[in-house]
């Protein structure tokens, strides 16, 4: 089953993580795929395991928080690829875990930059090869931490609030060109990002996990395939009347 076959997708923060599988299970699904990150080793060789698997991969390096590299990167894909039909804003970074008080300016701006500017620069500069394209799907990656609390991460709760409510506009505003626009929202899922915030914590890795796996319905922590899984349904035709919607893949953590 071929679901995302004939389609161009850009994916950011692509060389790990969910943005790695998200780029593997869009390749395997028939779509070309535009690995675009700052990790230009591990970009480069997802990119060569792709092909080496029958996939349409190439690489960019992309710092979203270039809007000139984004439009030039954009450019760059659909003079390669032909045109772009799928967007998903996955780039990301946790930040600074400190009380609001304690932050300073550039702390909050770092996050801010990334997970809230980067999302419109890459929108800003998609929609147009979109609209010629005559349809698509962007896909933004925000959080179950754009939907409840949690006394810790304030820039990155924010920046995925922003995210949620940003997906919504222009899922409104773009209706008409046949862009649909949807959010995710992660749980936890055991990526290169929680694990370092595991590491990091007072009581280890090991210990770590175990609370948290202890914290869902379903008694674990995700996979990034989880996620994958997710973004494809929505990059596909299977989702054409989906838009403006949130899909939570948590395993039941915002259910309790």
């Amino acid at each position: 089953m071929a679901r995302t076959a004939g389609k161009v997708a850009v994916v950011t923060g692509g060389a790990l993580g969910i943005g790695a599988a998200t780029c593997a299970m869009l390749a395997r699904e028939g779509a070309a795929v535009a690995i675009t990150d700052v990790l230009e080793k591990e970009g480069q060789a997802l990119a060569e395991r792709i092909r080496a698997d029958g996939g349409k991969a190439q690489f960019w390096a992309l710092d979203v928080t270039d809007e000139a590299a984004v439009e030039r990167v954009f450019n760059e894909v659909v003079n390669t690829f032909g045109k772009l039909d799928v967007l998903v804003n996955n780039a990301g970074i946790a930040g600074a875990s400190k009380p609001t008080h304690e932050l300073t300016a550039e702390e909050w701006d770092k996050v801010i930059n990334v997970n809230v500017r980067g999302v419109f620069f890459c929108t800003k500069h998609a929609v147009p090869h979109m609209r010629r394209a005559g349809s698509g799907s962007i896909i933004n990656l925000s959080s179950i931490y754009g939907i409840i609390g949690a006394p810790d991460l304030p820039p990155y709760h924010a920046s995925k609030g922003a995210v949620r409510l940003m997906t919504k506009t222009d899922a409104l505003l773009y209706a008409k060109d046949k862009i649909r626009v949807n959010s995710v929202h992660p749980g936890f899922i055991w990526t290169p990002l929680v694990e370092q915030l595991a590491k990091s914590s007072p009581q280890g890795l090991e210990a770590y996990r175990r609370e948290l796996d202890a914290k869902h319905p379903l008694g674990h922590v995700g996979e990034p395939d989880d996620i994958a899984a997710g973004i494809v349904y929505l990059a596909s035709d299977e989702a054409k009347f989906v838009t403006g919607s949130e899909l939570v893949i948590d395993g039941g953590y915002t259910a309790q």
